[in-house]
């Protein structure tokens, strides 16, 4: 089981959930260790900049919408990596909280 796995589950049944991500690669949006609150959303509502937790090639991230063609979301880190293009279905909810 992945990291996100318990959270992802809980998003799909619409709840709010609230976890502390390890790592670096979000370093100026979310720091190692920080609690981020992720809520369900609403594919059609995002934008780039937002930041969601999504699964890209079997991996899950929490990272930045880079940009959007039409219904494909191209998710990277905050340090320039790009991870690649999903659909919506990979989606899982959008950070709408980050505090210490």
């Amino acid at each position: 089981m992945a990291w996100a796995t318990p959270y992802i589950e809980k998003l799909k049944q619409g709840e709010t959930v609230s976890f502390r991500p390890r790592g670096n690669s979000m370093s100026g949006k979310i720091e190692n260790g920080q609690l981020c609150t992720v809520a369900p959303v609403d594919p059609s509502t995002l934008k780039v900049g937002d930041i969601v937790l999504c699964k890209v090639n079997g991996t899950q991230y929490i990272h930045l919408i880079k940009a959007i063609d039409g219904a494909r979301f191209q998710i990277g880190n905050n340090k320039g990596r790009i991870n690649g293009w999903i659909s919506a279905g990979s989606i899982f909810g959008k950070c709408v909280r980050v505090e210490p």
